[in-house]
């Protein structure tokens, strides 16, 4: 499997930082190309948080040139990953509580976390930055840590009530604020000629699925320049709906 790429991130229209960090790394290996796609939104309301995401894609990428390549060729198990991503996450969670300690200051951020070896993809996340499926629809393929979709599952609201809810970006864990971290792991099966969009919540709140699906269908992203063109446009869209956090998206392309 080759991948086709594009990245785009950008401060939007009301934040004096981008607090967003987001990392594509790919490597040709005996088992054919590999990518690791990285999402860390810096927790808005919170100081530096574009430290806590820096500090997170960082530790991904030294995973990923360091640790990835012997348990790639000890056969790729996932609990194996899964093991590997949860210790890491768990100690960045300190370094970045050890940080803000120290400088007296509260900071985190969320981790959405993507690994696509042959035709097997494998996800970590936690918090609310996302990954989607585009094949002959769209699928969201993470599920959010937060309170609302807390109280969806136990059907106490509605899709609705929570795009509306004052409450709707709490998350109920983050990377360097969470005394206790879960994080969700996935693994599956995914085909040649499909998309992934892996995007930091304000990519996503005020556009619908459908709309994204419309223009990032595969037979459209047949080039990265296209690929770059609609990240940046749905971007351009999302500021011009009155979004005002970050915006952060990575799109990959199976071929």
């Amino acid at each position: 499997m080759n991948y086709l790429t594009a990245v785009h991130t950008d401060v939007g229209i009301r934040k004096k930082t981008n607090q967003d960090s987001v990392l594509i790394e790919t490597a040709a290996t005996d088992y054919g190309q590999v990518l690791l796609s990285v999402v860390c939104d810096g927790m808005g309301g919170l100081a530096k948080g574009e430290i806590a995401s820096a500090i997170l894609v960082k530790a991904f990428s030294n995973w990923f040139h360091r640790e990835f390549p012997e348990i790639l060729y000890k056969g790729m198990e996932a609990n194996t990953l899964r093991s590997s991503w949860t210790n890491l996450v768990l100690e960045q969670n300190q370094k970045i509580k050890e940080y803000g300690l120290n400088c007296n200051v509260s900071l985190g951020t969320t981790a959405a976390a993507m690994l696509l070896t042959d035709h097997i993809y494998y996800i970590i996340n936690v918090g609310d930055s996302r990954v989607y499926y585009l094949k002959d629809g769209i699928t969201q393929m993470t599920v959010d840590q937060t309170f609302v979709q807390r109280e969806m599952d136990l059907g106490r609201m509605t899709l609705e009530e929570a795009g509306n809810h004052p409450r709707r970006n709490v998350l109920l864990q983050c990377v360097g604020a969470s005394s206790v971290i879960e994080p969700d792991f996935y693994v599956g099966e995914f085909e040649k000629d499909s998309v992934f969009m892996m995007c930091s919540d304000g990519f996503r709140h005020v556009i619908q699925p459908e709309e994204f699906y419309e223009r990032l269908k595969p037979e459209l992203m047949v080039t990265e320049e296209k690929m770059k063109e609609s990240a940046v446009y749905f971007t351009e869209l999302n500021k011009s709906r009155r979004e005002d956090d970050n915006i952060s998206v990575v799109l990959i392309r199976a071929y």
